[in-house]
């Protein structure tokens, strides 16, 4: 997702799989991302000419400074965030070029859309996304940031992936920057920088968690077929794992029904020290290989100082760069 400034006019044609790449490859690709979370902000420094984590930082968020959602105000406490932020900024500089800015989840929502034509022309295709959109978003379809790729369905038909936020809260993270001296060239939300860490070979289902906020996401032959993000009740040191499994069971039934098959392979992050409490019980309950994202096939190809990010639940500062990011 571009920056508020410039989203709605360009089109991004997300990179698990080869169609998603084009979507994600069609950005700015800023070699400097941060991450603002609801519970820390970290960024990273990549090299010019290839994949070396050249610098990263990371430092918590006080509680409650950071509330995602896609309607309410987000940054309850500016000036707490921004203190942080110069503290990450100070040890990863940008360098005075625009950066990429990685949000919460819960401030883009991504829907998948039937069509069965969709305009050339971004202004006309941004109007009748906005029209199809007005009765399934919680705030005013004309002050929103639009950005969206055509795919093909199972059965050929034509499906139109968007992604789409509301402006103010867009500004309220960008003009984080802005007193800091850095720009932000890209703006996208955290699970979708995550997406090609998922490697393009069969289906996989990612199960990640930050914070509160479970994405529930599932690639497939080249193209993105589910996407939910939830707020769950509590973070995973405190999670019921059925609590887990009920949200993603919807999302498996749907992709079987709609697939004749299940997922290839689970992929999850974000659960820290509980990690394997819940990677047996999705092994209890789906019938196929559950991994780390640390233990991706994409994962393996990486250097150890970006998987060592992976393994500190930074998947985003890492999959930003396997976007083009480097």
């Amino acid at each position: 997702m571009t920056s508020s400034t410039s989203l709605a006019s360009q089109f991004f044609d997300l990179a698990p799989v080869k169609r998603l790449e084009r979507w994600l490859n069609a950005m700015p690709h800023p070699s400097t991302v941060v991450e603002i979370a609801s519970t820390h902000v970290a960024a990273a420094h990549w090299s010019a000419a290839g994949r070396h984590l050249e610098s990263h930082a990371i430092e918590l968020l006080p509680p409650g400074a950071v509330m995602a959602s896609p309607v309410d105000t987000n940054v309850v406490q500016p000036d707490a965030v921004r203190s942080v932020l110069r503290k990450v900024l100070n040890r990863v500089p940008a360098h005075g070029s625009p950066l990429a800015l990685l949000i919460p989840d819960p401030v883009v929502r991504v829907f998948i859309l039937p069509f069965d034509t969709l305009p050339r022309r971004a202004d006309e295709a941004l109007s009748l996304l906005r029209w199809r959109l007005k009765k399934s978003v919680p705030f005013d379809v004309d002050e929103t940031v639009v950005s969206w790729m055509r795919q093909s369905s199972r059965v050929g038909a034509l499906e139109v992936v968007t992604a789409v936020a509301r402006q103010r809260i867009i500004k309220e993270y960008e003009e984080l920057l802005q007193p800091l001296g850095a720009t932000a060239g890209v703006v996208l939300s955290s699970t979708l920088a995550v997406l090609p860490l998922l490697g393009d070979a069969g289906s996989t289902l990612l199960v990640r968690i930050s914070g509160k906020t479970l994405a529930t996401v599932i690639v497939s032959a080249g193209n993105l077929c589910v996407y939910r993000s939830t707020e769950m009740s509590s973070d995973p040191a405190t999670l019921d794992p059925q609590a887990m499994l009920d949200e993603i069971f919807p999302a498996v039934a749907y992709f079987q029904d709609t697939f004749g098959s299940a997922p290839d392979r689970t992929l999850i992050a974000g659960f820290g020290p509980r990690e394997e409490v819940f990677r047996r019980a999705l092994s209890a309950e789906l019938k196929c290989p559950i991994a780390t994202l640390s233990e991706s096939d994409k994962a393996h190809e990486l250097d150890s100082n970006a998987k060592d990010l992976i393994h500190q639940d930074l998947d985003a500062l890492v999959g930003w760069m396997l976007n083009g990011g480097s």
